[in-house]
């Protein structure tokens, strides 16, 4: 029965919202375009503040149903295997099946499933998002602080004694920064794109 719950997880994970609705309402691959990856970040950047929102309520929405609601469907809401739900449907968003395993960094999957086991940590990671998106403009290095800021908000501040939910914190920040190895490197060289802030238009340099 758990595998049954975990093959949903990662099927309801995997469902690519950017390259369905791209390819459905605008006639566009966004893998194709942009930073090339299938997120709500890029979607933004290629199909504008309308697409971009719709795939970021949609990637986050997944994987909080994957964890929330598949985890009562299976009568089992302990945190052990409520994270490993969360897991399996963020891997299902960077590799998602139905397009190739070809998908996003999964951040917005990644606060989907923050939000479902631990909804305070994860408003107070999203505070870290804005104030450095607001700083510095940079999606990228806003979702890599939010991600380090998860573990040291989960140990120090609300001092978890759960040590599985203390080993995902951390994971959540090495997959970030495995995922977001490109962005760094273009950090370094002062190539990464920009985002203006309360503007429709995405400033960004090419490649």
């Amino acid at each position: 029965m758990t595998n049954i719950f975990t093959l949903l997880a990662y099927l309801i994970g995997a469902l690519p919202s950017s390259v369905w609705i791209g390819k459905k309402f605008y006639n566009t691959d966004v893998r194709e375009h942009g930073s090339g990856n299938a997120g709500a970040t890029n979607t933004f950047r290629v199909l504008g503040k309308k697409a971009g929102t719709i795939v970021l309520i949609l990637d986050i929405l997944k994987a909080w149903i994957a964890v929330s609601l598949l985890s009562t469907l299976a009568g089992n809401t302990n945190v052990e295997f409520q994270l490993a739900l969360g897991l399996v449907a963020v891997l299902g968003h960077i590799f998602p099946i139905y397009i190739g395993f070809r998908g996003g960094k999964g951040i917005a999957s990644l606060l989907g499933v923050i939000i479902a086991i631990h909804p305070a940590a994860a408003l107070i990671a999203i505070g870290f998002f804005l104030i450095t998106l607001l700083i510095t403009k940079y999606v990228s290095l806003s979702s890599i602080i939010a991600a380090f800021a998860f573990p040291v908000l989960i140990y120090y501040y609300f001092e978890e004694s759960n040590y599985s939910l203390i080993i995902f914190s951390i994971m959540v920040a090495v997959l970030v920064l495995f995922t977001h190895k490109k962005n760094i490197d273009r950090l370094f060289k002062n190539e990464e794109s920009k985002v203006t802030i309360l503007r429709k238009t995405f400033k960004r340099k090419e490649k």
